[in-house]
């Protein structure tokens, strides 16, 4: 039998907004409606983080088998995001089915052999996996039920007087919360959920120490309504307590944030983000936000970051804590670069040590001992993932860390005396760390959702990691031709894409196309002169400052250039040079700076010509520019070794899609060769007869597209040609008179 409750719909809210439709939920059945008010709940970051949460409806079905009607439990699938879920990211059970997995449940040694069970529950069967949490939905007695995590109510949680100040907060607005020690989730804690709320009739809420919130309603939208209601007074009571100790946070300010940061977070970003990812490639994100600025520049910053996170939820994504780097007003980079080497290896080893301190035999092995959140006094905050997108929520997570510890630490009163109340009487209270009345959760809890199977088995099912994931390419003549299409491949195999280019609104459209296909923050467009090396180093700092380094350079800008009789005026002779060689020999000068800051292995593709090799009349400038391009490349291949690749492609000349044939140069090209043609023919008609009568003198009769060259130029870039530097490779249809000699 449902048990209900009710909540006052006169509640003022401070901070958030209700923000529920009748007229958008009217239409809706109760499973959209599950769908809409997690999406309400899930697109505010204070109310809940990314895919972290759970929220759940009991709704009446009929059954598939028999007619009848049934209770199905829906409830977020493993993994889902509440911000975007849609109707099938839910997990549907029997819910009979489901509670009467009590009658098998042989105690807490064996938690994990339920999740198994989950899947004979489903309901028409629904492949979604069941979320851990589902137990703590399904044994509850309430039909719509959401668990959160926003930082006032961890904060309460993660408070060492954390019980007594919700019995206050109950007091004070009227609320029947209740408290429960904390437990992982799990089969044995939703059964635990039951009693408690059995036990204590009419409660609103339950706080669980250390970890989050859940609320409840009869209806979705009283659901809805409890749950901004009861977060928003949370905070209306943390505020007030804020109040009254003043501005002062953290124990107040130790140094000021520096002028020049966000200079300087560039300067730095390759060396971290290179000593970071010394098993594996990281994409970096940066944060001078001002709450991230008041954490890491005060005096107890590194006691309270050294403590680790509280919330499951937090920690799974930052680790047990982040790498706190000491580095004093007075002190240059220079010194910030021996603080991170010396932090780096102490961090390492204190993971190495708290992994086998708790592992057992059936552990998963140790992952990466690097940190995933970096945090400098006077910088700032880097944050770490496989691609942009994970390496900002990982921020966002740890910036809601701060959050809870700020909260925790205004609601202190004294020193705690006794056992905190996140503690059970089965844990040993003296592995429960405070510091200001803030609470960490144990390490040795820490490491049992950390190297949970149930997580591990969660982080197998994501999809494998492609070719080029974790790099980053920038892409010089990305605007089009065989730039764009390099581009577009780069972003296909995983890359993050950098689109420069002389033509910054045609570099602009690339990146809206790759933005469309592939996340849009894996992707950047910039207007540069690669003639220009402060241009140049310019676009490199801004490709570090969106993604914390370089991995891949690729330039495919060039100039053919044309002239009266043949003739190449002085002018267009001088720009060809730059444009085609001097220009690759900055490109490559500025970015090998920042692959030795790394100590990554990077790769250098640029674009050479058969014509290097090819002597002709009419194209002495363009040929000449080619041909000291192509040794270049086996001279920096010399210089830049080991630590860098240099290579090189010699393509056919590219007609379709290139921006060196306009019109005039198209017609130019035709009646040189005594190709018939028309005034009357489009642009595209001359484009075909042209790149035809080329592709008719190679040897395999083939029109070679620009997409021929990209194919080429990343296989020169990635990890397949690991053992290929100072080499040119043809993509020409085959022109016996340009093979290399």
């Amino acid at each position: 039998m449902m048990m209900t409750t009710s909540i006052s719909g006169t509640a003022t809210l401070k901070f958030l907004e209700n923000r529920w439709d009748l007229n958008v939920a009217a239409g809706l059945d109760e499973a959209e409606l599950l769908r809409y008010r997690s999406n309400l709940l899930g697109a505010d970051l204070r109310i809940t983080n990314f895919a972290g949460g759970n929220t759940s409806a009991k709704v009446s079905d009929t059954d598939p088998l028999n007619g009848e009607q049934v209770e199905v439990l829906w409830v977020k699938g493993s993994g889902g995001d509440l911000g975007s879920i849609k109707r099938t990211g839910f997990a549907t059970l029997y819910q009979q089915k489901f509670v009467s997995l009590e009658r098998v449940y042989k105690g807490a040694d064996h938690e994990d052999d339920m999740v198994a069970l989950y899947p004979l529950c489903a309901f028409r069967g629904n492949p979604v996996a069941a979320s851990i949490d589902t137990p703590m939905h399904g044994f509850l007695p309430f039909k719509h039920v959401d668990h959160l995590h926003p930082d006032w109510g961890i904060a309460l949680a993660a408070a060492a007087n954390g019980k007594a100040k919700m019995e206050q907060f109950n007091l004070e607005f009227g609320h029947k919360l209740i408290w429960m020690p904390w437990q992982r989730p799990g089969f044995d804690q939703g059964l635990a959920m039951r009693a408690a709320v059995a036990a204590n009739p009419g409660c609103d809420g339950i706080v669980l120490g250390g970890h989050g919130l859940f609320t409840w309603g009869e209806t979705a939208h009283a659901c809805y309504l409890s749950t901004i209601t009861i977060i928003d007074q949370i905070g209306q009571f943390i505020e007030r307590h804020g109040e009254a100790k003043g501005a002062v946070r953290y124990g107040g300010e130790a140094q000021p944030a520096r002028a020049d940061r966000k200079e300087l977070a560039v300067e730095i970003a390759p060396f971290l983000r290179g000593r970071v990812s010394s098993q594996k490639r990281y994409i970096a994100n940066y944060s001078d936000a001002a709450d991230v600025l008041q954490f890491v520049n005060s005096v107890h910053a590194k006691d309270l970051s050294f403590l680790g996170t509280s919330c499951p939820d937090h920690f799974i994504r930052t680790k047990i804590r982040p790498l706190f780097v000491p580095w004093a007003p007075y002190e240059g980079i220079a010194e910030l670069r021996q603080h991170i080497e010396r932090s780096l290896v102490e961090y390492r080893k204190q993971y190495r040590t708290y992994y086998r301190a708790f592992a057992l035999d059936d552990s998963p092995a140790i992952r990466d001992a690097s940190p995933a959140v970096v945090l400098i006094p006077g910088l700032g905050m880097f944050s770490f993932g496989k691609n942009k997108t994970e390496a900002r929520i990982v921020g966002e997570f740890y910036s809601n860390a701060i959050h809870v510890m700020e909260g925790a630490t205004l609601l202190a009163e004294g020193d705690v005396k006794g056992t905190v109340p996140q503690c059970s009487p089965e844990m040993d209270p003296e592995s429960f760390k405070v510091f200001s009345n803030y609470v960490a959760l144990p390490a040795r809890e820490a490491f049992r959702i950390e190297y949970w199977a149930l997580e591990e088995a969660k982080l197998r099912r994501q999809p494998a990691e492609k070719q080029l994931s974790r790099r980053v390419a920038v892409v010089f003549g990305g605007a089009s031709g065989i730039g764009r299409e390099v581009a577009r491949l780069a972003a296909a195999r995983g890359a993050h894409v950098v689109v420069a280019d002389l033509n910054g609104e045609g570099a602009r459209r690339v990146s809206e196309e790759l933005g469309a296909v592939i996340s849009p923050e894996s992707t950047i467009s910039l207007t540069t002169d690669t003639r220009s090396r402060e241009a140049i180093a310019a676009t490199l700092r801004a490709a570090v400052a969106a993604f914390g380094g370089i991995d891949i350079l690729v330039n495919t800008a060039a100039v053919y250039p044309s002239g009266n009789d043949g003739v190449v005026p002085d002018d267009a002779w001088a720009n060809t040079l730059s444009v085609n060689v001097t220009a690759n020999y900055l490109l490559a000068t500025e970015v090998a700076r920042i692959f030795a800051d790394q100590k990554l292995h990077g790769n250098i593709v640029f674009t050479s010509s058969g014509n290097a090799v090819i002597p002709s009349t009419g194209s002495e400038a363009y040929d000449v520019s080619k041909a000291a391009l192509s040794h270049m490349v086996r001279e920096l291949a010399v210089s830049l070794a080991p630590n860098v690749r240099v290579n090189a492609v010699s393509p056919a000349t590219i007609i379709r899609g290139s921006a060196m044939f306009p019109r005039d140069q198209l017609r130019a090209s035709l009646t040189r060769f005594n190709i018939p043609f028309q005034d009357s023919f489009s642009d595209e008609e001359l484009r075909i007869r042209l790149a035809t009568f080329i592709a008719e003198h190679t040897l395999t009769q083939k029109m070679v597209e620009a997409a021929d060259c990209a194919e080429a130029i990343l296989y020169l870039a990635s990890p397949r040609a690991r053992c290929t530097t100072g080499h040119i490779i043809p993509v020409d249809g085959g022109r016996a008179e340009a093979f290399l000699r």
